[in-house]
């Protein structure tokens, strides 16, 4: 499988602080700022149908309550995922995967999806959004699928062996060798507070790219970028422009 080709500032959950987060406003947004890459959580309805959110309930992100696997996606396209950001995003829908790709596709951003399901569903999340990304992918650089879940990313290797996968911890661990082959994965994303030079070089020494989340002060960027990661994903893409396109 093809490595990546990773952008130095990839925009977290789309926009990063700058818009509603897992909204195409965010990427529309990133598309704005110059962006090339962007990020964003995907779950399952009660239906089954992927959607962008990143917690299990709707209470911090949406106007509405409960859980995201038991509410149905007519009830989801009925909240407002903008207003609880600021008040110019009222009414913001919480989107479809079908409608991200398709945003992506129209503003030339590559997609890092993270595959977040909701307890007793990662397999079904896995397999649900490899599968639909696969038929919706039209070509050109496919998204990446990350999860911290590796149940979820096996089920997504199974479903969709073409599309690339990355590793997604906390902390690079002692086996990461092992884990990249048993999943067929092509990187690693690991917390920004939780980086080890020493197994980033040994990534590094083996052509792995090391991504870390989430950076939002550019000299800590370079300093990492210093250090050999690839990329970094931050909430704050409006602060990285002199560093973007290098």
């Amino acid at each position: 499988m093809a490595s990546w080709p990773y952008s130095r500032i990839i925009a977290h959950r789309c926009g990063g602080a700058l818009a509603p987060e897992n909204t195409l406003a965010g990427l529309r947004i990133a598309a704005r700022l110059g962006c090339r890459a962007v990020e964003f959580d995907v779950m399952l309805s009660r239906d089954g149908v992927p959607v962008l959110i990143h917690d299990e309930t709707l209470e911090r992100t949406t106007n509405g309550a409960g859980y995201v696997a038991e509410t149905d996606l007519a009830a989801l396209r009925q909240l407002d995922a903008g207003v609880s950001h600021a008040p110019a995003f009222t009414g913001e829908p919480l989107p479809t995967l079908a409608e991200a790709i398709a945003a992506c596709d129209e503003f030339g951003l590559i997609a890092n999806i993270e595959i977040k399901p909701a307890r007793g569903f990662e397999l079904a999340t896995g397999a649900a959004v490899a599968l639909l990304t696969k038929k919706l992918w039209r070509g050109g650089t496919p998204p990446l699928l990350s999860s911290f879940s590796e149940d979820a990313l096996a089920a997504a290797a199974l479903a969709a062996p073409q599309l690339p996968r990355a590793l997604l911890v906390n902390e690079v661990p002692g086996d990461w060798a092992q884990r990249l082959r048993r999943h067929g994965a092509v990187a690693v994303h690991c917390a920004a507070a939780r980086f080890d030079a020493q197994r980033a070089a040994a990534l590094a020494a083996v052509g792995i790219p090391l991504a870390c989340y989430t950076v939002n002060d550019p000299a800590r960027a370079e300093a990492l970028f210093a250090a050999g990661v690839a990329a970094v994903f931050t909430d704050r893409p409006d602060l990285f422009a002199a560093i973007r396109i290098s």
